[in-house]
């Protein structure tokens, strides 16, 4: 559900009312997840920005795969990864079109961090999206690159250890060392006020491709309570509690 944005009437209505370019409000994922609103934020925006003649969304490999089904948008499909290659070559072949990825930290970091970070470098007009819920959650629950130190995955029972294996990637700090990123923020999903912030901060990304000033992420933290072990109920409080920390919100680079 969105946060309100207006008042009275209008604010109601937001929240309430499906937007035009979700087909349906019933999705396949798990009870408590945040990716679905994370995916209402942004075709709210694509509407309200009136960019849905002109976009196209790469989506990568993971749950968030069954969106496409009930996006009223254009949407290519990209193998495991890849999503930044595929958004970088509909961009130079339609530099008119609106382009952003949409992808998981398991599809981003995981599986294709060359190239979200070479898309970065080379400064490419695209936005890139990423939910990152900190787990594998399409393939059952395995740790990711993002999973944070002391997180039960299924392939990290006892918790993910610095000395076994590793420190966990913050892709918006990393990507926004690189010259060709030109604006990197990181938000949420788990509270009203961290909706609305989310709502700001894509609206930026989204304004800095329409003004051609370079590449552009924006990291969404997003509930994941089956793979996190705890009820959906549980899943906002574990967010954060055990991720924000991790993964602070803000505007990381503008």
């Amino acid at each position: 559900m969105s946060a309100v944005t207006g008042s009275g009437e209008r604010g109601l209505r937001k929240v309430f009312e499906k937007p035009d370019l979700l087909l349906s409000a019933e999705h396949s994922l798990c009870p408590g997840c945040g990716e679905p609103v994370a995916l209402r934020v942004i075709l709210e925006a694509v509407q309200e920005l009136g960019l849905r003649e002109r976009t196209i969304c790469v989506a990568g490999i993971g749950c968030y795969t069954a969106f496409p089904m009930i996006m009223d948008v254009d949407v290519m499909q990209a193998l495991h990864g890849r999503a930044p290659s595929v958004a970088t070559g509909v961009k130079r072949v339609r530099p008119d079109a609106f382009v952003f990825t949409m992808q998981g930290d398991g599809d981003m970091i995981s599986e294709g961090l060359q190239e979200v970070l070479h898309a970065a470098a080379r400064g490419e007009r695209i936005t890139a999206i990423v939910f990152n819920n900190a787990v594998f959650g399409e393939t059952g629950g395995h740790m990711t690159a993002a999973t944070v130190l002391g997180q039960h995955t299924k392939t990290s029972v006892g918790g993910r250890d610095r000395e076994r294996h590793g420190n966990p990637i913050r892709i918006s700090e990393l990507v926004a060392q690189l010259d060709g990123a030109a604006y990197v923020a990181r938000s949420a999903v788990h509270t009203p006020s961290a909706i609305k912030l989310t709502e700001q901060y894509l609206r930026d990304a989204f304004q800095c491709q329409l003004e051609g000033r370079g590449f552009s992420l924006l990291e969404i933290l997003t509930m994941c309570p089956t793979d996190w072990f705890v009820t959906p109920a549980q899943g906002p409080a574990f967010l954060a509690e055990r991720i924000e920390p991790t993964f602070p919100l803000g505007i990381i680079k503008s």
